[in-house]
């Protein structure tokens, strides 16, 4: 085990010399924190390429100095040369430095040093309930990827977590980057707005209220890379199943957009139906992702017939406060051509339809509908919305005909803003909690519910 200090060009060197070819650092940093810096940050066992994106930019408040903890292998070196290309990109470079400590007691060692104030995890999700009340219990703020606990059996760590975090004064947070995400926004300020949108309808089981449809694919670019995935990633038994880890940005979202700043808690949740479905993925499909040539043994458990059967798909169909909402992840190989990711949303209105779609008709791009009017004449309501849109702290959005049964908005490009660039904008907003020194009840409640929910549905789906 040992530790190493990252300055200037650090990570090549690094990734040449191998555990027994560096020097050993003191355990502390050699200067303590500089009071202009509230935040220095902490990562642990970086796994996900998320925990790079979090530093993707500088902040006026977080110490350019970060402690990374994790065992030997290749995740981290993936994370630190992440932070090296954005540390040496020509336009808007970053200036982290990048103090490393290795070995199979790094998160031990990271609560005996502790560094720093706030941990970042982003990776491994098995251990993380764990992680969390360790470091709460330590006295650090938490700063976390989704999913926080991938099992029912972890829910009562995580809500144990939020009372000892509540009694110390300190932040748990997790990264809730679709908030961010302009045609989410417009779509939860317009449902908002009665004189368009009337109420949400209580909906049914056969047609939610609201539902969210997200479709995610192995083989992706990330930074203009391919992005290299560890091979636990395709174990659901230490990423999670899809039903409790995408879907935790779409039950966050279903909450945020209907239910704003309200207080929730696990009794406002009835999971009707749940269920689980694999993705199969065949060796060389495997070795695309991963850069390995077998499965791993860990992963044999759920190989059949020579391909990995991969449960990263599920539904979950339930009540919240008495409206009927679904959410539904998929998980594909790869993306058609010229597409990516994908998100569809509809929100159920008494005079309107508020519509999410991303398709290839799209071009992929996320666009906001408003469909099935109600009560009204097109020309009328067109009027209308156009009035309320200026009200919006948006400019220049534009109200497109689409048939005669259905109105498209056009935003402009400068409001179009990356998912790689909703971290730093998540991050924002945790850094402003931590000035204040603590979230909002609403927040801290709904995190709770959100993973009651996610690991209730797991759950009823194995039943």
């Amino acid at each position: 085990m040992e530790k190493l200090l990252l300055l200037a060009l650090p990570i090549l060197v690094l990734s040449s010399c191998g555990s027994g070819g560096s020097k050993k650092q003191p355990a502390k940093s050699e200067t303590p924190m500089e009071n202009k810096y509230q935040v220095q940050l902490i990562t642990v066992d970086p796994g996900h390429f998320h925990a790079a994106l979090v530093q993707k930019i500088m902040y006026d408040q977080v110490s350019p100095e970060v402690h990374v903890y994790a065992p030997e292998g290749p995740d981290y070196l993936q994370h630190l040369n992440r932070i090296k290309a954005y540390n040496e990109r020509s336009v808007n470079p970053t200036s982290w430095n990048e103090i490393v400590y290795t070995g199979p007691d790094f998160f031990e060692k990271m609560l005996e040093e502790r560094p720093g104030n706030v941990v970042v995890f982003s990776g491994n999700n098995k251990k993380k309930a764990e992680y969390i009340t360790k470091s709460v219990n330590a006295g650090l703020n938490v700063f976390a990827d989704k999913p926080m606990i991938i099992s029912p059996d972890d829910f009562p760590k995580l809500e144990e977590a939020f009372r000892i975090a509540k009694e110390k004064g300190i932040l748990i947070y997790d990264i809730m980057t679709e908030r961010y995400e302009v045609t989410t926004i417009l779509q939860k300020l317009l449902s908002q707005n009665e004189e368009i949108f009337g109420t949400l309808t209580n909906g049914t089981m056969e047609e939610p209220a609201v539902s969210k449809v997200s479709v995610h694919n192995f083989l992706k670019l990330v930074s203009g890379a391919p992005n290299i995935r560890p091979a636990w990633f395709f174990d659901v038994e230490q990423q999670g199943e899809g039903i409790v880890d995408v879907t935790t940005h779409l039950v966050d979202l279903v909450q945020w957009e209907c239910f704003p700043e309200q207080i929730l808690s696990p009794s406002d949740i009835n999971i009707v139906s749940a269920k689980r479905l694999p993705t199969i993925i065949s060796k060389e499909e495997f070795k695309a992702v991963t850069n390995i040539e077998e499965f791993p043994d860990f992963l044999q458990k759920d190989v059949k017939d020579g391909k990995l059967n991969v449960f990263a798909n599920g539904e979950i169909v339930y009540q919240i406060k008495g409206k009927w909402a679904k959410v539904s992840v998929t998980w594909n190989y790869q993306p058609p051509a010229g597409g990516g990711d994908t998100h569809y949303s509809v929100m159920h209105g008494s005079k309107c339809d508020l519509v999410i779609k991303q398709g290839s008709e799209e071009k992929f791009l996320t666009t906001l509908y408003i469909e099935n009017v109600k009560g009204e004449k097109m020309h009328d309501f067109s009027a209308k919305l156009k009035t309320v849109l200026g009200t919006l702290p948006y400019d220049s959005l534009i109200i497109e005909p689409v048939g005669e049964a259905a109105l498209k908005i056009n935003i402009p490009k400068k409001y179009r803003v990356s998912h790689e660039e909703h971290f730093g904008q998540v991050t924002a907003k945790f850094l402003e909690f931590m000035k204040e020194g603590k979230l909002p009840e609403w927040e801290v409640s709904g995190m709770i519910t959100k993973y009651f929910t996610t690991t209730s549905a797991l759950k009823k789906a194995r039943e």
